[in-house]
């Protein structure tokens, strides 16, 4: 069966760390397509995300397994999980999650103190007001939606089925419920 599977998280909460656990478990992410080790410089521009889309247009063309990290900001990941749903594909996502901003920009300066990538903290803080509307814009053309808490390692916190939240764990990480409220919103 082939496959979208969608690893979302504002900036800085694991998408990366998520995705090296899944690939450790499962051979069904095939192609995995993460802007941030696309970034290519090109007379001066930053060209990741050029090449990501080519490379998600060239998996739908082919009918390929892809996977692909996102913050889920914008309208992209909604508009390549509609067309993947309606060429036949099984989407997923796996969604990463942390209570606060301040831990994602913390792990962020971690991150950049370890060598890695920056994010400006406005980034984090505009995609973290808006996470949820972005969850929600992709959530319709899901077949299924796991929510991972990573405050202490990943936890699965809840699952999306049939249009509602299912709660796993016990108590729920304070930005599953705010996710749960703006499900039960709508």
């Amino acid at each position: 069966m082939k496959t979208y599977t969608i690893i979302g998280g504002i900036n800085g909460t694991g998408k990366s760390s998520l995705t090296g656990v899944l690939k450790a478990e499962t051979q069904e992410l095939g192609t995995i397509i993460d802007v941030d080790k696309l970034n290519i410089v090109h007379g001066g521009v930053i060209e990741g995300g050029k090449a990501a889309v080519r490379l998600i247009n060239e998996c739908l063309q082919s009918g390929s397994t892809f996977t692909q990290e996102t913050t889920l900001s914008g309208r992209k990941t909604a508009a390549t999980a509609k067309q993947a749903r309606d060429a036949g594909y099984h989407v997923r996502l796996y969604y990463v999650g942390l209570d606060t901003a301040e831990e994602s920009v913390k792990r962020i300066r971690n991150r950049v103190q370890k060598g890695g990538h920056d994010i400006p903290t406005s980034d984090v803080l505009r995609r973290f007001s808006t996470r949820f509307a972005d969850i929600l814009a992709v959530l319709p053309y899901c077949d299924e939606a796991v929510f991972y808490d990573n405050e202490n390692g990943f936890m699965v916190a809840a699952t999306y089925q049939n249009g509602e939240l299912v709660r796993i764990a016990d108590p729920l990480p304070l930005w599953v419920t705010e996710l749960e409220r703006e499900l039960t919103k709508g």
